[in-house]
């Protein structure tokens, strides 16, 4: 039971009245729980000591963590690991707990969050200040290697402005314009079989392909293409809905997943070459393999101990990021997205490969060239009515 409240939500599970955020007894997590909560009441009994007051629960539920403090407190905690490698080693190993605690509180929420956007953006911009600050004046860096770096930061904030434009939501128009093209189909097929029966035939089987393919949402009732989903954190239906990922604040789906995965690749390429400058600056006679886990007298000066302590905190962002990168080749090598595998793996129609990092639902699949080249290829099939401005946040 406890595993269920701390797993994150299904795309399309249907919403639970303790879902209401309107409730003062929202923050009991079951029907159960707020059925008995709701007799408590009714009987004018205090709450249970498990269920916060309403007024508290109110704030939790609205509170979003400031983030002038949460900015001020990376470079803080950074300079303090930088004190001694056993606080690095305490400090390091407690930050992606506490990222990963608020991650979940959000999720099961269901709430967009500017924290990990904004989160993601200073510590890119924090590292390449230490970088040009500290790295830069000890004569290690070329011009070339510096602007090798710069391009990547360069192309690596482009990359995530265009997967912010959209990841191709499903609009009435996209049903419109299908309903035309079906009916389009129908007078074309119509006039090539050049008779009645044929044309009635046609008819019947035409509805029958339209409502196989397409589904209905059950939250937003529209009418949606295959392999589209809910997001319940942007509250929309997505085409090809992969998964909603906290990081741009933003959902990755048929309109922005090649620029997701433009974005991811430059990032870690950029990341990883910027940390062996670090490493062949702060510790030039050590392997570039072994440098992370041994240079002797790092620590004896503040500015390199902080920079060494930035590079083994880069190297874990790096790390979670080639597993999603991982991830996502696997998936579309396999072409199914991170929602398919989800629900393939709880309605137990998928199998596991790879030791477990892709679930192969043989639905879509048909090869792996093939599937490459459909990724590449698809484009947004929407017709939006609105301007193509940039959002940003």
């Amino acid at each position: 039971m406890k595993w269920e409240k701390l797993k994150p939500p299904e795309p399309d599970d249907p919403m639970c009245c303790c879902e209401c955020d309107i409730y003062q007894y929202g923050c009991c997590c079951d029907c159960e729980d707020l059925d008995e909560a709701f007799s408590r009441w009714l009987k004018g009994k205090p709450p249970k000591s498990g269920c916060q007051s309403p007024v508290f629960g109110a704030l939790m539920q609205n509170l979003e963590i400031s983030l002038i403090p949460a900015l001020l407190l990376l470079p803080l905690l950074l300079r303090v690991a930088a004190l001694h490698y056993l606080l690095g080693i305490i400090i390091l190993t407690a930050l992606p707990g506490l990222v990963l605690w608020y991650y979940y509180a959000t999720h099961r929420k269901k709430r967009r969050t500017l924290f990990f956007l904004t989160l993601a953006l200073y510590s890119l911009a924090h590292m390449y200040y230490l970088f040009i600050t500290e790295i830069l004046p000890r004569g290690d860096v070329s011009q070339l290697q510096l602007f090798t770096v710069t391009a990547g930061m360069i192309l690596t904030i482009l990359s995530l402005i265009h997967t912010k434009r959209g990841p191709g939501f499903v609009t009435a128009s996209l049903q419109e314009a299908h309903s035309r093209s079906q009916e389009t189909e129908k007078k074309d097929s119509e006039h090539l079989n050049g008779s009645v029966q044929s044309a009635a035939s046609s008819s019947e089987s035409k509805p029958q392909t339209l409502t196989a393919k397409w589904s209905r949402c059950p939250v937003c009732k529209i009418m949606r293409p295959p392999r589209a989903g809910h997001c319940r954190t942007c509250g929309s239906c997505v085409q090809r809905l992969d998964h909603h990922c906290i990081w741009i604040n933003s959902c990755v789906g048929q309109a922005n997943h090649r620029s997701f995965l433009l974005t991811l690749c430059v990032f870690l390429l950029t990341s990883v070459y910027g940390i062996s400058l670090v490493l062949c600056s702060l510790c030039p006679r050590q392997y570039l393999m072994t440098a992370l886990l041994y240079c002797p007298g790092v620590y004896s000066q503040s500015s390199t101990a902080l920079c060494f302590t930035c590079a083994w905190y880069s190297s874990i962002i790096t790390g979670g990021l080639l597993y999603l990168l991982v991830t996502q080749v696997l998936n579309i090598s396999f072409n199914v997205t991170e929602r398919e595998a989800q629900l393939a793996l709880r309605n137990k129609t998928g199998q596991s490969r790879l030791w477990g990092l892709v679930v192969d639902t043989r639905e879509f699949s048909r090869g792996f060239y093939q599937n490459w080249v459909e990724f590449l290829t698809m484009t947004d099939a929407s017709i939006s009515l609105r301007s193509s401005l940039t959002d940003l946040v």
